[in-house]
C-alpha cells in the first residue's frame, strides 16, 4: 500500500467518523437526555467531515498533478 494509498483511506476513515460522530450527537439531542451541547458536537462534526472532504479533493487533484496516480 502506497503513501498516498494510506492517506486516502485514513481521510475516508476520518470523514466517516466525523459523520458517525453527528449522527450520534443528533440522536442523542433528540432525546430527553440531550443538551445544547450535542447539537454543537452535531455541527462541528459537520463541519469537519465537510473541511476533511474538501481536504480530500484537493489531495487527489495534487497528487493527480504531479504525477502520483
Amino acid at each position: 500500500m502506497s503513501l498516498r494509498s494510506f492517506h486516502l483511506l485514513f481521510i475516508i476513515a476520518s470523514v466517516l467518523l466525523s459523520l458517525m460522530m453527528a449522527v450520534w450527537g443528533g440522536v442523542t439531542y433528540g432525546t430527553v437526555r440531550g443538551t445544547g451541547w450535542h447539537l454543537v458536537t452535531v455541527i462541528g462534526a459537520l463541519g469537519v467531515a465537510g473541511l476533511l472532504a474538501v481536504y480530500l479533493v484537493k489531495f487527489v487533484q495534487k497528487t493527480r498533478e504531479i504525477g502520483l496516480t
